[in-house]
């Protein structure tokens, strides 16, 4: 199983998911191809109600605790489904990386 599905399979596990999308972007880092070292996770989830942001990332790095130890990068993107439509409406952009041998 590639790191891409294992990262959708336990978040499938984890929450209650409105929308989904994992996104492998190691192609955009200066990494071998097969590296599967940075991924964007955008979660919207009435699990995040009432939680600030610091608290939905950490509740996604303990359900992400062995994947997270093996990549480089992950963004995360976490909204409940009124913030989601609300705020932005798309899929926010990942920010730049600044590491993988640059």
């Amino acid at each position: 199983m590639n790191m891409q599905t294992q990262i959708e399979a336990k978040l499938n596990q984890s929450f209650n998911i409105n929308f989904l999308e994992v996104v492998n972007e190691t192609h955009m880092h200066n990494v071998p191809a097969d590296a599967e070292s940075h991924f964007k996770v955008t979660l919207v989830s009435n699990d995040f109600e009432g939680k600030m942001l610091v608290a939905r990332h950490r509740m996604i790095n303990k359900t992400l605790a062995e994947e997270i130890s093996n990549i480089h990068a992950l963004a995360l993107h976490t909204m409940t489904e009124e913030e989601y439509f609300k705020k932005f409406g798309k899929i926010p952009e990942s920010p730049q990386c600044m590491g993988g041998g640059a």
